[in-house]
């Protein structure tokens, strides 16, 4: 699982839109946190896109030997 709890936040340049910066601000944003907030979740998105694609053979291995053999200890399931 990706967490980016705690860890130590670094001072950055951005470049915004002008008119989005002024109406956040006007609205009581605070601008920092939510582009942090907002890069997190598209960073853990396109982590777990890449996963998914690095591990496409492995996943279609695992799928094809469940759709032949059956889920291991299924015999013990009580549902």
């Amino acid at each position: 699982m990706l967490r980016f709890d705690n860890a130590p936040k670094k001072a950055t340049n951005l470049t915004l839109n002008s008119k989005v910066l002024e109406m956040a601000r006007d609205l009581g944003m605070n601008v920092s946190q939510t582009v942090d907030q907002l890069l997190a979740q598209e960073v853990k998105r396109r982590y777990w896109e890449k996963w998914n694609e690095d591990n496409q053979e492995g996943i279609a291995a695992y799928n094809a030997r469940i759709a032949k053999e059956g889920l291991p200890l299924a015999k013990y399931r009580t549902f």
